[in-house]
């Protein structure tokens, strides 16, 4: 079992990021993997979950121990598998899901991909009051600069919708909030995740 890895993060895509660390590319499923685009062909650590199924091994990373614990309780919850527990986090606001947990708030739970009322409910019962060590101090998303051109940010509004597709976010959901996100200009896809994710969370 890997506890974590520290490497060259040569990739950054809609779905995953690379890692390469001794000659070797790992392809890690992260939460909203725009997050890491100011560290690309920088070296970073990775905290690593890793699932094994009959058909696959699959590398979850995550960016600090505290983010992959919050995974692990997530995961944790019947109903909440490693994917649908990546589009949870994906949002960054890990705050708001801790403190919608424990003010029974089952409304902003089911706006995350594949969260129904019971699952929502399941998740309240059972991680309400375990969740205290486990809040952020440290989720800041990076400043990037702000100039684009008009051609970049149609590259950047796609690859964030893109990310959204994989996240579980159905075509429904994401054209009812295109208008809104194709009225600003973003420096890069993670900044235009970020609103994403507030509109879709507001519902």
């Amino acid at each position: 079992m890997y506890e974590y890895i520290k490497g060259k993060l040569v990739y950054v895509g809609p779905l995953y990021v690379v890692l390469e660390n001794g000659g070797i590319g790992y392809q890690l499923q992260v939460a909203n993997p725009f997050r890491f685009s100011g560290s690309l062909n920088q070296e970073i650590t990775f905290y690593i979950y890793q699932a094994v199924r009959e058909d696959a091994i699959t590398l979850f990373g995550f960016k600090d121990y505290t983010e992959k614990q919050l995974y692990l309780k997530l995961i944790s919850v019947s109903g909440i598998g490693p994917k649908s527990g990546l589009s949870i986090l994906a949002s960054d606001d890990h705050l708001g899901l801790i403190q919608a947990i424990e003010t029974d708030n089952v409304g902003y739970l089911v706006k995350f991909p594949g969260v129904g009322k019971k699952t929502a409910s399941q998740i309240i019962l059972d991680l309400k009051g375990k969740l205290g060590e486990l809040l952020p101090d440290t989720y800041w998303m990076e400043e990037h600069p702000a100039h684009e051109t008009a051609g970049a940010q149609s590259a950047v509004l796609t690859e964030a919708l893109e990310a959204l597709a994989g996240l579980g976010y159905s075509d429904r959901e994401v054209k009812k909030i295109l208008p809104l996100l194709e009225k600003e200009n973003y420096s890069s896809a993670e900044e235009v995740l970020r609103t994403a994710f507030k509109l879709l969370l507001k519902g």
